[in-house]
């Protein structure tokens, strides 16, 4: 199992989340491309400690919503919305290549990850930003329009689950500001992630979602974040990247 984390959230003097900590502990991280957070300082900085800790650098690509965090849904012209993903990931390997490495798989951020679950036409304008840079695997949620959109594209669709969040019985994420929406007990993180590999998680009305998933993620922003990624690592006994 991978374990990815969103890095690089801080903006300016705001800092948000212990970067240093979860590339001692994760194995892929979502780098926030300037849009939803980050600036080229921090994106080059998380970029260095990633190439130092062999952490794979994946592209967390948004709507253009600092203000929001990403997380507001914006009905964006697919075209344009494309481009931006283009843009962001664009941006993200430069600072990547300058520490020696680069930006291997591609990940929408907040209100775009919820939106590509049944929105087609954003999905499809992820799957057409990412390929325009090149053919990078896509982190979604199972059975999402976003992995079927990229993987028609012939490009790999990475089936995600998370640690740190509450689940529908439809098998999406309880949107955020509703009750149960985020886990924050470790107990709770670890039952999530060691039940997952037996290919099920439980809902928050009790009932059992069957789902596959290649990537874990423990969310950086998410109260005690790093202990909970350290819990999560050290109950799945080993962590390799999906690819």
């Amino acid at each position: 199992m991978d374990l990815n984390s969103d890095l690089g959230e801080g903006f300016g003097i705001w800092k948000l989340g212990d970067d240093t900590a979860l590339l001692s502990i994760i194995t892929s991280a979502n780098v926030a491309c300037g849009f939803h957070a980050g600036d080229p300082s921090t994106m080059r900085r998380v970029c260095e400690e990633a190439a130092k800790n062999g952490v794979r650098i994946g592209a967390q690509v948004s709507y253009r919503d600092l203000a929001g965090f990403g997380r507001r849904f914006i009905d964006a012209d697919p075209v344009e919305l494309a481009d931006e993903v283009l843009y962001q990931i664009g941006a993200l390997d430069a600072c990547a290549r300058a520490a020696g490495t680069e930006v291997v798989y591609v990940k929408p951020h907040g209100a775009l990850y919820n939106a590509t679950v049944h929105h087609e036409k954003q999905a499809e304008a992820v799957v057409n930003g990412a390929k325009a840079f090149k053919d990078l695997p896509i982190l979604g949620l199972p059975g999402s329009e976003l992995l079927k959109k990229a993987e028609r594209a012939g490009l790999r669709g990475v089936q995600e689950a998370f640690a740190d969040r509450g689940y529908t019985p439809e098998g999406t994420l309880v949107p955020r500001g509703q009750p149960n929406a985020l886990l924050t007990d470790t107990a709770q993180i670890i039952e999530r992630a060691t039940r997952l590999q037996d290919g099920e998680i439980v809902a928050v009305d009790g009932s059992v979602i069957k789902t596959r998933a290649e990537s874990l993620c423990v969310h950086g922003d998410t109260p005690g974040a790093a202990e909970h990624a350290r819990a999560v690592r050290e109950a799945l006994g080993t962590v390799t990247s999906f690819a």
